[in-house]
Parts: structure tokens; C-alpha cells; sequence
């Protein structure tokens, strides 16, 4: 596929790696300020399960203890 798009651009090799280079950058444009930007509510990347501080998950035993009673 590669060496067809390479074919089809016209002129000598340099200015065909200039017009392959305006592609690609083109094309990572087009996806870096328009799908990833569409995209981003759709990805579960930002479904966080971490809750505020009640979970058990991420503190010491003795955080978790009760306090002994004296006496």
C-alpha cells in the first residue's frame, strides 16, 4: 500500500518525501485536534474507582485499627 501511495505522488523523490511528510502530518493532526478530541468521552480512561478515602485499599493496618480501650 505503501509503495502505491509512493507511485501515485508525482515528481521526483525528494518532493515526493515532502508531500509524504505533509501527509502524515496532516493526518496526525487531523487526529490529534479532531477524532481523539470527539473520542475522549466515549474512553473509559477516566472511569476512576477510587472513592474519596473510604476504601480499605491504600491505607496502613494502623489506620484501619481500632484504638485499644485501657483498661
Amino acid at each position: 500500500m505503501y509503495g502505491l501511495i509512493w507511485r501515485l505522488i508525482p515528481g521526483p523523490w525528494f518532493v515526493k518525501l515532502l508531500v509524504s511528510l505533509a501527509l502524515i502530518a496532516g493526518a496526525a493532526a487531523l487526529l490529534w485536534y479532531v477524532v481523539f478530541p470527539w473520542a475522549d468521552p466515549y474512553l473509559p480512561f477516566n472511569d476512576v474507582t477510587v472513592d474519596g478515602g473510604d476504601s480499605v485499599y491504600g491505607t496502613t493496618p494502623a489506620q484501619t485499627a481500632e484504638p485499644e480501650a485501657d483498661g
